[in-house]
Formats: structure tokens, sequence, C-alpha cells
């Protein structure tokens, strides 16, 4: 009986968060910020806005791992490398959400280059749905997304998740996949400050409101915050970078699944950084 209902409070979860069924977005920098990461073009973006790969010009490696305090049979991770390559930027991700007795897995592969003031990315997903006792499901996704930096200090992004409308396989074809479409932008009014706001808009549920602000001290440490409307959840984060490793931490909590912490590593292979 405890297993079933672990299974239970794991599928009202997926419903919560308004994603392909868990929420892939990923990094504690974005957790942060209460995931407005439309605008952000960083190492996570293969798992946020895939429109970011475009303005990645090194090579790297991230990590992060999330524990949900109240259950954890709910912990994510996930892994991403991206590299230059002749054309672009390529990158390579994987994604886990769950145990032994539902867990959703993850693997996709993005493709970026930067045109212009315009940064662009599409991605192909491998999605696999395994509950104890139902078997297990899978669907091929397509994801596309853009940044454009606008000036110095306002930059605009824009991604479609699941553009292909994929369904689940083998029993479930009639149940299609969430398409949603997230628009934000980031604003930098100082050198130090950082504020980035979006909306998400999934097919079948209310729009969410997600806003951020992220302050650096020194260009070394970083204090972040935001908060989420629908469902309403507040967030809370810190990093560090060291040369080419950056660690970031970050806490969110809403009324429904509690308190979450993620923590998330990122190593620059190559880079010049002369901080």
């Amino acid at each position: 009986m405890a297993r079933l209902i672990s299974l239970l409070v794991l599928l009202v979860i997926a419903k919560v968060t308004n994603a392909q069924s868990i929420s892939t977005l990923m990094g504690a920098r974005a957790a942060g910020m209460g995931y407005a990461s439309s605008g952000l073009s960083d190492e996570w973006a293969l798992f946020n806005n895939v429109g970011g790969i475009g303005s990645q010009d090194f090579m790297s490696t991230a990590v992060a791992y999330e524990v949900l305090a109240q259950l954890t049979n709910a912990n994510r991770m996930a892994f991403v490398f991206n590299s230059p390559i002749r054309w672009g930027i390529a990158s390579l991700g994987a994604f886990r959400f769950g145990d032994d007795l539902y867990n959703e897995q993850i693997i996709s592969a993005g493709f970026g280059n930067k045109v212009g003031i315009a940064s662009l990315g599409a991605k192909v997903n491998y999605i696999q749905y395994r509950a104890e006792g139902f078997g297990t499901n899978h669907a091929f996704t397509l994801d596309f997304g853009g940044i454009a930096q606008l000036t110095d200090k306002l930059t605009i992004g824009a991604y479609i998740t699941n553009l292909n409308q994929a369904s689940m396989s083998n029993d479930y074809q009639s149940e299609r996949l969430p398409t949603k479409l997230t628009a934000g932008i980031t604003f930098k009014p100082i050198e130090h400050i950082l504020i980035t706001s979006e909306l998400d808009k999934d097919l079948d549920y209310a729009a969410t409101w997600r806003t951020g602000l992220e302050y650096s001290f020194k260009e070394k440490f970083f204090f972040r915050t935001g908060f989420n409307l629908k469902p309403q959840t507040g967030f809370f984060g810190i990093g560090m970078r060291k040369k080419k490793l950056y660690a970031d931490y970050a806490i969110q909590f809403n009324l429904i699944t509690g308190a979450s912490h993620q923590a998330s590593a990122c190593y620059r292979i190559g880079h010049n950084d002369k901080k």
C-alpha cells in the first residue's frame, strides 16, 4: 500500500510541474532564479532554453542533483556535455527522475549556432517512462529555441517543447505529451545585477509566471532569488566561481511538494578564464 501511495504522489507531482511529465529544467543557477531561464546561455541550455547552446564557445561538462525533502523517491539528476564542432555547438545530456517504482529517463542530443544577434538551437529527446506493474513506454520529442541579444542590457528568449506533439507508445497512443511555449526577457541594469522574467504556457494548463534575480559580488560569488506564480513557489540560491570550476546551490519551496534542494557543478574545459 505504501508503494502504491508513493506512485500516486509521484503522478500528482508530474501534473503540478507542468512539463513533459516531470520538469526537466535543471541547473542550480537557474533554480535559484525561479527557473526563469529562457534568456540564459549557460552550460544547462540543453535542458532549459536549447537556443542558448549556440552561444557556447568552449567545451564544458556539468552535473546536477536535486532532492525533494519530503519524498526521497522523487529525486532528479542530470548530466550535460557541450562541445564546439565545425558547424556550431553540439550538446549531449541525460536526465533521470524517480526510483524503481516509477521513473522517467531522457537522453537528449542538441545542436546550436549563432547567426547575427541570435543564438538558435534544436534538440531531439528520447523519453522512457516506467511504472511498476504498468510496463515501459517511450516517445521521441523535438524542441526548438532561440535567444537574441538586442542590446548590452536587454536579451529576449523563447523556446517550444514537444514541437512534434508526440504521443506515448503502445497502449497510450491517444495520450499526447504536453506541448508548451516559453518566452521571456533578461535585463541587466548594471554590471552586477541580472533580472529575468518569463511566461510558460502549456497547451492544457494555465500560464506560469517566473521571475528571478542574480547579484554578483567580485564576479566570483553569486546570490540569487526568484518566485513562480501558478504554482506559487519561492526560490533562493548561491554560487561560486573558481577559475574553470562553477558550483551552485538552490532551494525551492511550495505548499504542495515542500522544500527541495539542488546542487550543480560545471567545469569549463580549455576555457581561457582570467578570473
